[in-house]
């Protein structure tokens, strides 16, 4: 069952964000889809998703925002995966959202029914931000299907960073460009596995101040037998949540998991093996 303050704290939320809403609804009639929103911090806990006591975090508020204005998903969030990462409550929801770290105490058999089954459905989809990369980190169905494992971040929250956009017809990365500068937190990655995603977006090492040999992938997509991934490295800094652009991304992945707006998901390790060129060659000898 659902933590009663998450319940109540986020039906006061939506209530407030509803209210002189209609227009914004109504360029996107269709029934809104449910998201789980989960944001249990086992680990370190980002300040993106630490609630002031009763209010919501404000990574937490941004996807109600968004969820809102676009009229294409309700958001329920929770900060007890334990409690709330269940099967039964699965049942609820067409997306699971994580921004995570360490181990949520979620039982075996709810995690394999999310693995198994759950995510394999068509329509149905997990969105990781920022840190559901440092969630899990041992144990491996978790990673495979995230795509990746924090392993570290050079690049840290005061840092202003180029990002390459490999793929710039996905409706995840349309709002982007081809490249574009952001102040944000970047994970480099271990347990990588480019044969299994398709990378969106890159970290540009020859415009870094801090140059790396090797691929940073910052987006990525994959299939998950009929269901949908999305991860992105973004989010760390507050600001994040509040730029246009991070929440254009989060509607068109949304839309692409939903099956509402093409985009591909052809997993193109040339891509990582690439950047990995390039990173090499950037690096100091």
């Amino acid at each position: 069952m659902w933590g009663w303050k998450s319940w109540v704290t986020c039906l006061a939320v939506v209530a407030g964000l509803i209210s002189g809403s209609e227009t914004a609804v109504a360029a996107d009639p269709v029934k809104p889809t449910r998201m789980l929103m989960i944001t249990d911090s086992q680990g370190f806990k980002h300040g993106a998703v630490t609630r002031d006591k009763e209010k919501l975090a404000p990574a937490e508020v941004a996807m109600i925002q968004l969820g809102t204005s676009t009229g294409l998903f309700t958001v329920d969030c929770s900060q007890s995966a334990k409690a709330d990462f269940t099967k039964a409550n699965l049942a609820n929801y067409d997306l699971v959202m994580f921004y995570t770290t360490g181990n949520l105490g979620v039982a075996t058999e709810d995690l394999d029914y999310f693995f198994k089954e759950w995510l394999t459905k068509k329509g149905h989809g997990f969105i990781g931000a920022h840190s559901a990369a440092d969630t899990y980190g041992d144990y491996q169905p978790y990673w495979d299907m995230v795509g990746g494992t924090f392993n570290g971040h050079p690049w840290n929250a005061g840092d202003t960073v180029t990002i390459t956009v490999h793929d710039t017809a996905h409706p995840a990365m349309k709002p982007f460009g081809a490249e574009f500068q952001i102040k944000d937190e970047i994970y480099q990655y271990k347990n990588w596995q480019p044969e299994k995603v398709r990378v969106l977006m890159s970290l540009s090492m020859e415009k870094t101040g801090i140059k790396k040999p090797y691929h940073v992938p910052v987006a990525w997509v994959k299939q998950y037998g009929e269901g949908r991934v999305f991860f992105t490295n973004l989010g760390h800094n507050n600001e994040t949540w509040a730029d246009k652009r991070m929440m254009e991304s989060m509607t068109g992945g949304i839309r692409w998991i939903l099956g509402k707006e093409p985009g591909d998901a052809t997993p193109n390790p040339a891509v990582s093996k690439a950047e990995e060129e390039k990173a090499k060659a950037a690096a100091p000898k």
